[in-house]
């Protein structure tokens, strides 16, 4: 791998990209991940999940890792179940947002990730929907709530559900009629997009994680990072990392901007690149 560095940090993202089919962390990326770690490197999730859904997959890793959740809106500590970072979308923002979500994509439903300002915890968060969501995944853990009340309380991010419309159709309608004043992404092409706080993507909440502003460790120059990545969600990450890497199976958005393509999250591609220094 001329001209790539051995990295500091490794941030991973987790559903098509570290996981399988089968939601499993392949043998050779644990094992390419816990020597990476031991020789003093960094491993860090970054999901669109939120701190509920990381479990699972921390409990395949030997070291339980930072994670950067919500597709950078919070920054969660694993081992300790803490939250170190938090960034939201307060209510006057969410009742914006729902009335441009009205307008421009009539039918949608929303639903919300909320946490308690100032929580530490992840048991503090919680997800309510409208009574039209579908959801997009098997056990959501929500709450239903009448529409106005989804945005009746600061959330981490607002999601928003078209079944059957692509989501790149989703988020073009939108952008253009809120601007900057949210950031809008999607990570399954299924009718669904995520709506984050102004500037709040992966790469801001790695970023943080580098600088050690979020993790109490020592700061790492961002020619040190490597990313890795399969959708449209893990653009800004991937783009930002001194390396970035697309695994085979990845949105054609992601392709066009990573350094590197590798084997797919079925094929270890992962692992493939990492054992190139810890194999």
């Amino acid at each position: 791998m001329t001209g790539v560095r051995r990295p500091a940090l490794i941030a991973s993202d987790v559903d098509g990209t570290l996981i399988d089919d089968g939601m499993r962390v392949g043998a050779r990326a644990r094992a390419a991940i816990a020597g990476a770690v031991e020789d003093g490197a960094s491993f860090v999730l970054c999901t669109g999940r939120p701190p509920r859904w990381i479990r699972q997959i921390v409990d395949q890793l030997e070291h339980p890792p930072l994670a950067v959740c919500a597709n950078g809106a919070v920054v969660f500590d694993s081992g300790t179940d803490r939250i170190v970072a938090a960034h939201t979308l307060d209510t006057d923002a969410l009742e914006w947002l729902a009335e441009r979500i009205e307008a421009v994509l009539p039918g949608a439903a929303l639903a919300a990730e909320r946490i308690d300002p100032g929580a530490r915890s992840a048991t503090a968060m919680e997800f309510v929907t409208s009574p039209r969501y579908e959801h997009a995944w098997e056990n959501p853990r929500n709450r239903e709530v009448d529409d106005a009340e989804v945005v009746a309380v600061p959330a981490i991010k607002l999601l928003v559900r078209a079944p059957g419309r692509p989501s790149a159709a989703l988020r073009d309608a939108l952008v253009p009629v809120i601007g900057d004043r949210a950031a809008v992404t999607y990570s399954t092409d299924d009718g669904l997009i995520e709506v984050a706080a102004p500037g709040v993507t992966k790469a801001l909440g790695l970023a943080d994680v580098a600088s050690g502003s979020a993790s109490g460790r020592t700061p790492v120059e961002r020619t040190d990072v490597i990313a890795f990545g399969d959708m449209p969600n893990d653009v800004p990450m991937v783009s930002w990392a001194g390396h970035g890497v697309a695994v085979r199976n990845a949105h054609r958005e992601l392709l066009t901007v990573a350094d590197e393509v590798t084997a797919s999250n079925n094929d270890e591609g992962v692992a493939l690149v990492l054992e190139r220094w810890w194999g």
